[in-house]
């Protein structure tokens, strides 16, 4: 229930705030006075800042990674090694891979991991899409840069047996990530390493 001392406006905004993953009752409080003390310009900045990334961020329609143009840049780019497609979480995974420079290939993002706790099955995920374009793609290798824990482990092994058939090589990244960890998270060099030393399934 909403304190009587708190204006409703400012009420409202920390309970916004507070719907966001990892923001707590009290950053959530911070963070919508820090918003009150700021200028109206800066207020405004961030209000359309976040309405545009809703009008104008769409999902490519061959990797699922968000862009503003599709096909995304990454799969638009000739340049790429198109012999190998990693599957990832998170369009966050994206950047935290590309940063290394150990991975010249294209992409394909989930936008999660199975969890039958949580009601996420495949059919929730990208992974229909993902067999598809294995299928008409064929590309030499398909690397499941899933996190390292037990739903990422329960993904890439459910997704391994869907492309196995197709007669395309599976692999993980190798060890250097730690069990549990977000790829995000994850340095450079850890990630280079992990990519470079992959493993078959």
């Amino acid at each position: 229930m909403r304190s009587r001392v708190t204006a409703e406006p400012v009420a409202r905004l920390i309970d916004e705030f507070g719907k966001l993953p990892g923001v707590g009752p009290k950053t959530a409080s911070r963070l919508a006075y820090h918003i009150l003390r700021s200028s109206r310009e800066e207020a405004v900045a961030l209000a359309e800042a976040i309405i545009e990334v809703k009008e104008r961020i769409v999902l490519c329609s061959s990797c699922f990674n968000i862009t503003e143009q599709d096909p995304c840049p990454i799969c638009a780019d000739e340049g790429r090694d198109r012999s190998t497609i990693c599957v990832v979480e998170e369009p966050l995974d994206v950047l935290a891979l590309d940063r290394t420079g150990e991975y010249k290939g294209l992409y394909h993002v989930l936008h999660g991991v199975l969890s039958p706790v949580d009601g996420v099955g495949p059919d929730r995920l990208r992974i229909r899409e993902l067999v598809a374009r294995v299928a008409t793609e064929r590309p030499e290798e398909v690397i499941l840069a899933l996190n390292p824990n037990i739903e990422g482990d329960a993904t890439a092994m459910y997704i391994a047996r869907q492309l196995l058939p197709l007669g395309v090589t599976v692999t993980r990244p190798a060890s250097g990530l730690p069990v549990g960890g977000d790829l995000e998270y994850a340095d450079e060099v850890t990630l280079g390493r992990a990519l470079a030393g992959r493993r078959a399934l």
